[in-house]
């Protein structure tokens, strides 16, 4: 448990520098892919900024639980196979089917769920490389 419970807190610290950083620059460099996120469908009064802010550590420290869980069945012998393998299975698994309900019941545009898409799979594999080094 203790594995699981600091491994997830660092790769969470990870996972919260590089997805403000990049989404940081993601709005420098494509301010118009933004403008979407004007919809009322967003909260932006900032009574739950915390619960925003948060997201990377509730992520990481449900993938560590997923990964200690199901570590064992990540094929190849290097981290980083296993890792990518963990950051796929998860996204097949879980983001797929949430962002099929979410641009399916929400008024957002197919290129903002493929980019929450491809954010939460940059994460997972991010995570699973990471879990493959720290915690094999």
């Amino acid at each position: 448990m203790k594995k699981v419970l600091i491994s997830g807190l660092i790769v969470g610290v990870i996972l919260f520098i590089l997805g403000y950083g990049g989404l940081y620059l993601a709005i420098t460099a494509f301010p118009e892919a933004f403008l979407e996120y004007n919809n009322p469908l967003f909260d932006s009064d900032g009574d739950k900024d915390i619960l925003f802010y948060s997201h990377a550590f509730v992520i990481a420290l449900a993938l560590s639980a997923f990964w200690e869980r199901f570590k064992g069945l990540m094929q190849g012998h290097h981290f980083v196979r296993k890792g990518i393998e963990f950051g796929f299975l998860y996204a097949l698994v879980a983001l797929l089917p949430v962002m099929w309900i979410t641009y399916s019941a929400l008024d957002v545009s197919i290129v903002t769920v493929g980019t929450w898409f491809i954010y939460g799979l940059g994460q997972a594999l991010v995570a699973g490389v990471l879990f493959a080094k720290l915690n094999p």
